[in-house]
């Protein structure tokens, strides 16, 4: 029977992922050289916290295998700047909602 933890780690790692990514770009300041590799940090970031929550909390990944943990953390990495780039776009005005 699934549980509710492993059902949530991949919105969760997708959710510190998302943070961290902020946060560090909040810093940086957004610089075209550090946007550029946004999802390869994510992507790598990803698979790093799945690992980490493989090995820390056994039992929350869906997976008794380390490199099915590092995919799926690098995929909830990857859906971090999908979510990202999916509310810059609903959040942004264009030129006619400027004149208008």
């Amino acid at each position: 029977m699934t549980t509710f933890y492993e059902i949530a780690t991949i919105p969760a790692i997708a959710a510190i992922v998302y943070t961290i990514i902020d946060i560090v770009k909040t810093a940086v300041g957004g610089t075209e050289k550090f946007k550029r590799f946004i999802p390869l940090i994510s992507c790598a970031l990803g698979a790093i916290i799945g690992v980490i929550a493989f090995f820390c909390v056994p039992g929350v990944m869906e997976t008794q295998n380390v490199l099915v943990a590092i995919i799926l953390g690098a995929a909830s990495g990857l859906s971090a700047t999908g979510t990202n780039q999916a509310v810059k776009q609903l959040t942004h005005k264009t030129d006619t909602d400027k004149t208008e």
